[in-house]
């Protein structure tokens, strides 16, 4: 790619951010600029030149005042040591580390509320885990990633059998999917309204599954037909750079199971780990992919990722946690054994299609 295209690419990108340009203010200046370059004449030409040279000192202005803010930010939050007081930030693929923000005051209950949350001692279960997709014809044939003969590495969280103490780590990927991508899936989830049901507790199939309102509140779509096979896709190529941040060996796949959340007015998933039952502990990796209409209709609804101590034979959260905020067209990336929870979500509409949206899932290991 030449010079010329490399920027002629970066000033795409940068004219369909919306805090460049609005749609509006891109509309009028184009249609101003077209009219000027089409008229004839010396003093016509004259007037084109100054508006052009006005304009793009505009968007210069403003792209310059976006990309110092980026800059500064991702400078700001250098990576800091894992620490029993003061964990590790998130780790960013493709950038430096980013910590997250402040952890914010324990949101109100939903509904009947259950007792809130506290940071400092969070309560845990033997397991609860999100329900599984639906039988083959929905899923993709198990998928097999190479594995090494390398000793498994433990620095991190490369392994949580490797040590007494796990820093909550993750891998966020932002721009996950294409704008394309990302607008198809919107539409498709909110056709499907009506084929979405109540979360379970448990995964359908698993001994013990019901509804548990005191533990977790959300609705869930587990066929999403033609965007399954694209995400899982793109979920593939995003692991390996996902386990060289954390310096773990590649391993055999051997299913990715995969639905879409839907969270209202109130709705909140208590904290548990993905793999702490017999029937799902070869839950390897847990993803996330956040996606919701633009702007924002809802708050709340972080995810928090606690690390984990050794107790007995199980890891159990301790006090510290970050907090991961929904951004649109984000995947984020850690290990299944780790305990986190979702926040309750306060959506003032109600209505569906202003839901915090996610399809997540989980990568299973060969036994």
């Amino acid at each position: 790619m030449t010079a010329r295209e490399m920027i002629d690419n970066l000033s795409g990108s940068l004219l369909r951010d919306e805090r460049i340009l609005s749609v509006p203010e891109r509309e009028l200046l184009s249609n101003l600029l077209q009219r000027t370059r089409t008229q004839a004449g010396a003093p016509e030409n004259a007037v084109a030149e100054a508006i052009t040279r006005t304009v793009g000192e505009l968007i210069a202005e403003r792209a310059l005042g976006v990309l110092g803010e980026s800059m500064t930010r991702q400078l700001f939050h250098q990576p800091l040591t894992c620490s029993s007081n003061f964990p590790k930030p998130l780790i960013r693929a493709g950038s430096p580390p980013t910590i997250p923000g402040p952890v914010p005051p324990t949101p109100r209950p939903p509904g009947t509320s259950p007792p809130p949350i506290s940071a400092g001692s969070p309560p845990t279960t033997p397991g609860p885990v999100p329900p599984t997709p639906r039988p083959p014809g929905t899923s993709p044939p198990p998928i097999s990633f190479p594995a090494t003969n390398s000793q498994p590495k433990t620095g991190g969280i490369a392994l949580l059998e490797a040590s007494d103490y796990v820093c909550a780590e993750c891998v966020v990927f932002d721009e996950f999917l294409t704008l394309v991508e990302l607008n198809a899936l919107q539409q498709y989830v909110l056709e499907q309204e009506m084929l979405f049901e109540i979360s379970e507790v448990l995964s359908p199939g698993v001994s013990g599954g019901a509804i548990d309102y005191e533990q977790r509140r959300s609705r869930v779509l587990m066929n999403l037909g033609a965007h399954e096979k694209t995400i899982t896709d793109r979920l593939l190529t995003c692991l390996p750079r996902a386990l060289h941040q954390w310096g773990r060996d590649a391993f055999p796949i051997s299913r990715i199971e995969i639905q879409t959340t839907a969270s209202n007015h109130g709705d909140f998933f208590r904290c548990h780990t993905d793999s702490g039952m017999e029937a799902v502990a070869d839950r390897e990796i847990t993803f996330v992919y956040f996606f919701h209409r633009e702007p924002k209709q809802f708050s709340g609804g972080e995810l928090h990722l606690y690390d984990s101590r050794r107790e007995n034979d199980n890891y159990v959260p301790t006090a510290n946690y970050r907090t991961i905020v929904p951004e649109q067209n984000q995947l984020v990336l850690f290990v299944s054994g780790l305990s986190h929870e979702i926040t309750p979500v306060d959506c003032p509409s109600g209505q569906f299609a202003d839901s915090r949206f996610t399809v997540n899932g989980w990568i299973h290991k060969c036994k």
